[in-house]
């Protein structure tokens, strides 16, 4: 069970760091590049503590916890005036 949840933590911060590299891509905006650099740091730890999770789940847990910390959302640009729901989780921008 617990490797399902560091699991899901990774590939959580790997939809958010594409997204970010999406946004980056159609909008310029360093902020986001920043935020995507961020994600594939914190995406590197969290996978360090998914393989450390079968052979100690807290440890393993902990380190995942850490990655997920690392991964704070900063101070962005706002890109999104008119988008809906759907529209911002894809990353796509009024810009």
């Amino acid at each position: 069970m617990y490797v399902y949840i560091a699991l899901l933590a990774y590939f959580v911060i790997l939809f958010l760091t594409l997204r970010d590299i999406r946004i980056f891509r159609r909008t310029g905006i360093v902020s986001y590049r920043k935020g995507a650099q961020r994600g594939i740091i914190a995406s590197t730890v969290v996978l360090l503590g998914v393989l450390i999770t079968p052979r100690n789940p807290e440890f393993g847990l902990l380190v995942v916890f850490i990655g997920l910390f690392l991964n704070r959302k900063g101070i962005r640009e706002k890109v999104f005036n008119e988008a809906g729901t759907v529209d911002r989780l894809l990353g796509k921008t009024d810009i």
